[in-house]
Parts: C-alpha cells; structure tokens; sequence
C-alpha cells in the first residue's frame, strides 16, 4: 500500500511537469469568435453613410426614456396568493 501511494504521487508530480497543450491552445475561442461573426448581419455598418431602417427618432427617444427609467423606479409590488399557509404559533 505504501508503495502504491508512493506511485501515484510520483505520478501526480510527474503530470505537474508535463508540457502543455500547444495544439487546444492555439484554437482557444474559435468557437466563441465564429458565433459572434455569425451573428453581424453587416460588418461595415460603422463605416457607412446611410439612414438606419426601422423606427423613427421620437419613438427611439422615447423607448430609450422607459428603458433608462426602468432601472430607476421601483418596480410595482406583486400580488402574492397564500393558500393553507399560516404564520401562527
């Protein structure tokens, strides 16, 4: 049994000093960096000139205004619906 356990820390030891993976290393984020340039409908949309399609500005403005007040109002208390629960002692 000792010389089991001797072993296996020299094993543990020995995977300490292994060398790395060079070839997982290298592709690290692949997968993450194709996902996002999968979902960019137009790249050079920074570099164009052109009117955006969709919502005009005062409905934008607008949305924008509810958005940023969201974070700031407290949100309306829920109704909570209690059956066969009490608190009595």
């Amino acid at each position: 049994m000792k010389h089991f356990t001797c072993l296996a820390m020299l094993l543990a030891c020995c995977a300490g000093c292994g060398s790395t993976t060079p070839q997982w290393d290298s592709r690290f984020g692949d997968a993450t960096r194709t996902a996002f340039a999968q979902q960019v409908m137009y790249p050079d949309a920074g570099r164009a000139n052109r009117a955006v399609n969709g919502i005009d500005g005062a409905s934008a403005a607008a949305a924008q205004e509810r958005y940023r007040k969201s974070f700031t109002e407290p949100p309306a208390p829920a109704s909570v619906f209690t059956i066969g629960v009490s608190g009595a002692k």
